[in-house]
């Protein structure tokens, strides 16, 4: 503290003239309006692009929330959406919508962890058994299939990628119906390889090849890739087919998991297939 006064008495003029001429300044500027709105103007600009920084900086703690709320968002118009029901019935009339049944929920999700470079790779996602997530429900991003649930705990789940040499998807080519099976061959992250499909199928490049649905676990239709090369291998009957895939799977971090509400139905009745 003794320091402090010797300070101020040693510079007092000085402080004393600082002073002085703060309150003319002030004075000059509220008494003469020019002089006044060039020191506001330029203020303003200067307070205004700090402003406009903050608010920046601060949109990007945001934009996680907003980006949640835009994927629950989609979730439920899926859950809507006509490709999520069933047509159980084909009288022209009905009680209570009937007619329709929903055979698919979808639940957003989040990637909290994720492998491309391996033969065999998973994702790790933040929705698990409290949130109405079972094994081998299908993962799904908006441009392409993900992979199937294969662990759940609570609060998270493990996912085989469709990247992964063991991943087996029932897939179709879109233009003409025809099914084959789709795999990977652990080469390329962003290619994988359609077997089984007939010679007669009249295949272009850039043809897009699609989910089939018989496999209960995927909804029909969900896009995988488009056709890059396809060749007959020797003695062969099918095409092999490389596909590109639609979506890149080093860049996925929001997906939905779909519950199929009519695989156990149709399972219980291969059993019954099986049994006679």
């Amino acid at each position: 503290m003794r320091n402090v006064f010797i300070f101020l008495w040693k510079n007092h003029f000085f402080i004393l003239f600082l002073f002085l001429e703060i309150v003319s300044l002030v004075l000059v500027f509220e008494n003469n309006y020019y002089q006044g709105t060039v020191v506001i103007n330029s203020t303003s600009d200067f307070t205004g692009g700090i402003l406009k920084s903050l608010s920046n900086f601060g949109g990007l703690f945001s934009l996680k929330d907003a980006n949640n709320i835009l994927l629950e968002e989609n979730a439920r118009f899926r859950n809507r959406d006509a490709s999520s029901f069933i047509k159980t019935d084909t009288n022209t009339f009905y009680v209570s919508d009937t007619l329709y049944q929903q055979e698919f929920v979808y639940v957003a999700a989040s990637v909290v962890s994720n492998s491309t470079n391996r033969r065999n790779n998973y994702l790790k996602l933040n929705k698990g058994r409290r949130h109405g997530i079972n094994k081998d429900m299908a993962v799904i991003a908006p441009n392409g299939i993900v992979g199937q649930v294969i662990e759940v705990s609570d609060h998270f789940c493990s996912v085989m990628s469709v990247i992964n040499s063991h991943s087996r998807v029932s897939a179709k080519h879109k233009n003409s119906n025809q099914v084959g099976t789709f795999i990977w061959k652990g080469s390329n992250y962003r290619k994988g390889t359609l077997i089984d499909l007939p010679l007669h199928v009249p295949l272009q490049i850039g043809d897009s090849i699609i989910t089939s649905g018989y496999s209960h676990i995927f909804p029909e239709g969900q896009l995988i890739g488009v056709v890059d090369d396809f060749r007959i291998e020797k003695g062969g009957n099918f095409y092999t087919v490389d596909v590109a895939f639609t979506i890149d799977y080093n860049k996925v971090f929001n997906v939905y998991v779909v519950k199929s509400l009519m695989r156990k139905e149709l399972q219980d009745l291969e059993k019954l297939e099986d049994q006679n």
